[in-house]
Order: structure tokens, then C-alpha cells, then sequence
């Protein structure tokens, strides 16, 4: 099994084809974005994707943006994530990264949407993964166990750095859940969590070795059983962000550091541990 990297649009404010010439610079093999639904942007995407021969992860966020809109019915969900499976389908993408649902609906409810939509990839042809995400129905790892235990065919995008806020710790207390959840990961976002915030820093520094080591650990874990599953190839985003995620120093506003290369960083970390754990160290 090798590894593929995928760099995120997320924050993003450059044209698609610089978003990918700095991808190509960067070491990354293809891009993580959502399919615009405007036809001329998607030429735009296209011509990117088609310059430097990367292939696309993406991106849905059903009723709402990565929150969803608090009030929306299932149906909203339903209808919004099928407007933009259309796309995504006319576009093409080797897979989908979902994050649906809303954190504040029973159980019951959020099986009933995420089977319907589980049926839709399917009958487009497109694999799915859902993500592990705040504000969204998979936002602990209760949940997503339990919806995992009912689902048979629900797989995951594992961001695990977020149900190290939910949980308020690193999540190895968490040992039977992630036996449940990893043979059903399909794709990782690595982001290093920690117990107060969702993004570390920097990923680099010492006084965040042991959340580093921690997520490392549970990657290793994902891999083995996508190996286990058969996958001929394994996809990571280096997600760090934006939007509140990236620490900035008071009063002045100014960043601690610079996503892309904090982003770059993870990525060539994450190859080197890739081959350190395929080769048994």
C-alpha cells in the first residue's frame, strides 16, 4: 500500500491553477476542494487538475458551510448534498469527504439521513467517507461508534484532532471506539489536536510531541487496516487552517505561523513516518 498527500483549498484566496502550481512546488499529489457549482469555475478547477495531473478528494458540506445551519431539516441535508453530488459526478473525483448532519440530533435521525446518503454515492459510483467533525453528527467518537455498529457500509474521513476538544484529551483512553472506527477509515485529515484547541501550533514543537506521537499512533492504526481491507493506496490532507484554528498573537493579530508551511512540514513528516511504519521500523 503506498500514501497519496492532498492539499486542502480550505482558506485558500489564490486562482485554482496557483493553488496547484504551489501544491506541485510543495511535494503534494493532488487537491482536497469543493466542486464549485458554477460551470466556469469548475473549467478553472479542471485546468488545474489537468496541468499538474493531480486528481481531486471532494469536499461536501451538507445545509450550511463545515456548521451546519442550525435549523436545517434532514431533508435540507438530504437535498443540498444530492445538488451537489450532481456535480460532483459530472466533474468526476476519486472520492467524496462528507461532513453531515448537525451535533444536536437524536441518533435515530442521523442514521436515517446518512444511510440515504451512503445510497447516493453509491448509485453515482463514488466512493464516501464521512468526517469526523465538530458541529456535525460524527462530532464524538460515541456517536460515530455507534453509527458505525448500525451502518455497515458508513466509512470515515478520520479528523481526530476534533474529538480532542470534544473529549478534552488525547483519545488513546478511547481504545474500543477506535477498534470500531478504524477498519472503516478511508481517508485522514492531519491535523494535530490537542486537549484545549483543535490545531497545535505548530506541529514541530517539542511542547506538542506527545499530541504528534499520539495522532501518529492512531494514523498507524488506520493504516494497518486499510492495508488489511486491500487498498492499493492511502490518502492524507495536511489540514491545518484558518478561521480561528491558527493561534495569533494578542493585540497585534499577527499569526504564529504560516499554514503553508506548517502544512508542508506535516506532509513530509508524514511520508517519511508512512515509510518508516510500511518498512516495520
Amino acid at each position: 500500500m503506498d500514501i497519496r498527500f492532498y492539499r486542502t483549498f480550505w482558506g485558500c484566496k489564490s486562482s485554482y491553477m496557483q493553488f496547484a502550481d504551489e501544491a506541485r512546488a510543495d511535494g503534494y499529489d493532488g487537491l482536497e476542494a469543493p466542486v464549485p457549482l458554477d460551470r466556469s469555475k469548475q473549467a478553472e478547477l479542471r485546468s488545474a487538475l489537468d496541468e499538474y495531473g493531480f486528481d481531486l478528494i471532494a469536499e461536501i458540506c451538507t445545509a450550511g458551510s463545515y456548521v451546519p445551519e442550525r435549523r436545517a431539516t434532514p431533508a435540507q441535508h438530504r437535498e443540498d448534498f444530492l445538488r451537489k453530488l450532481e456535480a460532483i459526478h459530472r466533474f468526476g473525483a476519486r472520492q467524496i469527504n462528507c461532513m453531515a448532519g448537525c451535533d444536536a440530533w437524536p441518533l435515530a435521525q442521523s442514521l436515517e439521513l446518512f444511510d440515504e446518503l451512503i445510497t447516493l454515492a453509491a448509485q453515482a459510483g463514488i466512493p464516501i467517507s464521512f468526517e469526523t467533525h465538530r458541529s456535525r453528527t460524527l462530532f464524538t467518537p460515541w456517536v460515530a461508534r455507534d453509527m458505525a455498529l448500525q451502518l455497515p457500509e458508513l466509512y470515515f474521513t478520520c479528523d481526530f484532532s476534533h474529538w480532542c476538544v470534544v473529549c478534552e484529551r488525547l483519545i488513546d483512553t478511547e481504545d474500543d471506539v477506535l477498534e470500531v472506527i478504524s477498519p472503516r477509515a478511508r481517508h485522514i485529515h492531519g491535523r494535530v489536536g490537542y486537549d484545549q484547541g483543535p490545531q497545535v501550533p505548530h506541529p514541530a514543537a517539542p511542547e506538542y510531541a506527545e499530541a504528534l506521537a499520539a495522532h501518529q499512533r492512531w494514523w498507524e492504526q488506520c493504516w494497518a487496516q486499510m492495508q488489511n481491507a486491500g487498498l492499493k493506496a492511502c490518502t492524507l490532507t495536511p489540514e491545518f487552517g484558518p478561521d480561528g484554528y491558527l493561534h495569533h498573537q494578542p493585540f497585534t493579530d499577527m499569526p504564529v505561523g504560516d499554514l503553508r508551511q506548517i502544512n508542508r512540514w506535516m506532509l513530509q513528516t508524514e511520508r517519511e513516518h508512512f515509510t518508516q511504519w510500511k518498512n516495520g521500523r
